[in-house]
């Protein structure tokens, strides 16, 4: 099986490509750049370093937030359009599940997490029972001084796994003490090559009732919505 994986939901953009449980390419950059221009060509360049054409590929995978709401739109978008037009089935992850997936040997549970401004992060909790990642709590967007006092409450260590660690390290260790525990900085990256190999465990989605998973409002929708509730 032939997968074709895509992250633009952060400011990671990670393109990838797999083939029969091997990967066989796969493009990844960590720089604040526009999305919508880098993607195109970073999926040219894995299916010809693979050596495929797309009408060889069988499925998409594609990471379908929390995270950046233009990100998240441009890799979702781009996904299902794929899938649409070759006809092949599409399959979508969470965010916080992809990244979670660096920490399979951690015997601890693994807290991942995106900035999400203003004090606020999307989080969730996981942890690997018997060799699969489990969800302890759904993913959900949080004061992250609140999630630390949550997760002190449990007493039992933590695994951090962010690309903004820098601007929340202090705070956890300052709540956390030694329950807080933190990866070598590689970990901190999703990997579009582990999305492309999760791609056969998990259940297909419709292409079209595929939806961004946002999890909060966007701004300009809440701010729309507020403004309807004064009118009634």
């Amino acid at each position: 099986m032939n997968v074709l994986a895509i992250d633009t939901s952060n400011q990671i953009l990670g393109v990838a490509v797999s083939s029969n449980g091997a990967i066989k390419a796969e493009y990844t950059a960590n720089v604040k750049r526009n999305h919508s221009i880098g993607l195109m060509p970073a999926i040219d360049y894995v299916m010809n370093q693979a050596g495929l054409s797309p009408d060889q590929l069988d499925r998409i995978a594609v990471a379908k937030g929390p995270g950046s709401y233009t990100g998240v739109r441009i890799g979702l978008a781009t996904a299902k359009t794929m899938a649409w037009t070759l006809q092949i089935p599409i399959v979508a992850i969470s965010s916080l599940a992809l990244l979670a997936h660096n920490a399979r040997y951690a015997k601890m549970m693994v807290s991942p997490f995106f900035d999400a401004r203003r004090g606020l992060v999307y989080t969730g909790l996981y942890e690997y029972q018997q060799g699969h990642l489990q969800e302890l709590t759904e993913d959900q967007n949080i004061l992250m001084e609140q999630w630390l006092e949550d997760l002190k409450q449990r007493a039992q260590p933590v695994l951090f796994l962010s690309q903004d660690l820098d601007k929340h390290q202090e705070l956890i260790q300052e709540k956390l003490g030694d329950y807080a525990h933190f990866p070598y900085a590689v970990d901190n990256l999703p990997r579009p090559g582990v999305l492309a190999l999760l791609a056969a465990d998990y259940q297909e989605s419709h292409v079209h009732e595929l939806t961004p998973n946002y999890i909060r409002l966007v701004e300009a929708e809440a701010n729309w919505l507020k403004e309807q509730e004064k009118n009634v």
